[in-house]
């Protein structure tokens, strides 16, 4: 019987089948996907979030536990698991030679990349080369893989594994590891989750997908309808503010609009919602999505001048560009009394001090709401641009509750032989928000993990077995 089933195909499920045959198991891996669109949300991804306290190589100057704790606790705003996060910060130290042994190289931050410098290694050639050297590394070593192959259901007995199934086909496994990503591609559950707004809308109608089409979280309902134990809630998500022109599915990081801190956002009534500058990109981009989500009609527009070209990474779609503010209005479909108005208080109350991108600067407003915290120049230089952005799902964090064993959890107690890593259980870490980097952290660090114990206990189910003949002869 073969050893350890892995199901999924992305960064966690090949850390983990790497991990499993390293230590001796017979590996099977399931891709829901075409080999052309293997990897996940992991293929779209360009950087891992790596405490190191000096510099190494790509990676400047220091980046402590306790910063790094401090990091994940501002931006959950608490909700996380202390333990298990600080498992994950200690274990981000130790990742990068295992990766470079797979084939993954590492390359310096380029400049506009979020301020990412002293806290991020970044992949060479992104996510997409990095999914491929895994993908080489695991034939190197004889890992099955399969492609096209969506696993359907799985079968437990008492918060056992015992089969999974792809269409009719029965696979049995000494142990499984879950890594198949949540449910941010399956829209009727995206809908199901947020209902409908105070405006009677489904904001759900109105959402993009960044990542993979083949996220469904077809095996997470199951789980949790088994009595498996969960963690988070279905509404929080990796969600970004997207172009509006984005394709529904694989929009990845080219769809992000980055230029939010550096003017104002405003809804579709010309009406300011949040603190553009509350600090730096890196922390707060995940939370534009959900913010452009609770607004009317689930849009937004992104508004600068001139002065701050050149600050953030380039959208790779143009946006509107006016030589006034009433042109851009009309372009955007905006009211542009209602603009005008918007940006006359905003200019009106900004405090211009030391305007500098990379720090979090004393140029703010005083007197208006929201406030704007840092970065805050009037917008009163043409040319002007506008971008129209939709709330972008990446990964939903509804997941599966775990220890520092990456075992799924049944009642409270530890299945002996299912595991799982990366989306499926981010949630243990992330209860909301999102720091730049760290969804690949959690995936290697718990892919490792998981592989690492289903190997453990393939070999003890081995023992036993070997045992039972034994006693029976």
């Amino acid at each position: 019987m073969l050893d350890v089933l892995v199901i999924g195909g992305g960064n966690a499920a090949l850390c983990a089948a790497l991990m499993a045959r390293e230590a001796g198991a017979s590996v099977l891996l399931l891709e829901a996907a075409p080999k052309d669109w293997r990897g996940g949300n992991s293929s779209h991804t360009r950087n891992i979030r790596a405490m190191h306290d000096e510099p190494q190589d790509v990676m400047l100057e220091a980046y402590s536990e306790e910063e790094y704790w401090q990091d994940i606790l501002k931006v959950t705003s608490g909700i996380t698991d202390e333990f298990l996060a600080r498992l994950v910060i200690r274990a981000s130290s130790q990742c990068r030679d295992w990766m470079r042994h797979h084939g993954v190289r590492f390359q310096a931050p380029l400049s506009g990349t979020l301020n990412l410098s002293r806290t991020n290694a970044f992949f060479m050639g992104g996510g997409k080369a990095l999914v491929n050297a895994y993908y080489r590394s695991a034939e190197n070593l004889g890992i099955q893989i399969r492609y096209e192959a969506p696993v359907s259901s799985v079968e437990i007995k008492d918060g056992k594994f015992i089969a999974a199934y792809v269409g009719d086909e029965r696979i049995e496994a000494k142990t499984c590891v879950l890594a198949a990503g949540g449910f941010e591609s399956n829209l009727e559950w995206l809908k199901e989750a947020w209902g409908i707004n105070q405006y009677g809308e489904s904001p759900a109608d109105n959402f993009l997908i960044r990542g993979t089409r083949y996220n469904k979280g077809v095996l997470l309902k199951q789980l949790i309808s088994l009595g498996a134990d969960s963690v988070s809630d279905p509404t929080q998500a990796h969600m970004v503010a997207v172009d509006a022109r984005a394709p529904l599915y694989d929009g990845g990081i080219c769809t992000r609009i980055d230029a939010v801190s550096f003017g104002i956002v405003v809804n579709k009534n010309a009406q300011r919602f949040s603190d553009e500058g509350e600090d730096f990109w890196p922390k707060r981009y995940a939370f534009w999505g959900r913010l452009v989500a609770q607004q009317s009609g689930q849009i937004a527009y992104s508004i600068i001048d001139s002065k701050v070209l050149g600050k953030f990474m380039p959208p790779v779609f143009p946006g509107e560009k006016a030589d006034t503010i009433d042109e851009l209005a009309i372009q955007l479909g905006l009211d542009p009394k209602a603009l005008q108005e918007t940006i006359q208080s905003y200019n009106a109350a900004c405090r211009v001090g030391t305007f500098d991108h990379t720090v979090l600067d004393d140029c703010h407003t005083e007197g208006i709401e929201p406030a704007k915290t840092h970065w805050a120049l009037p917008i009163d230089t043409g040319p002007f641009y506008g971008y129209t952005v939709r709330p972008g799902v990446t990964f939903t964090y509804l997941g599966l509750k775990t220890d520092e064993t990456a075992a799924v959890h049944f009642g409270g107690l530890a299945s002996p032989n299912l595991f799982v890593a990366g989306e499926m259980m981010a949630g243990n870490v992330l209860g909301k928000g999102y720091a730049a980097g760290i969804g690949m952290t959690i995936g290697t660090v718990f892919g490792r993990i998981a592989g690492t114990q289903a190997a453990k206990a393939a070999q003890v189910s081995k023992s036993q077995t070997l045992e039972a003949e034994h006693a029976g002869a």
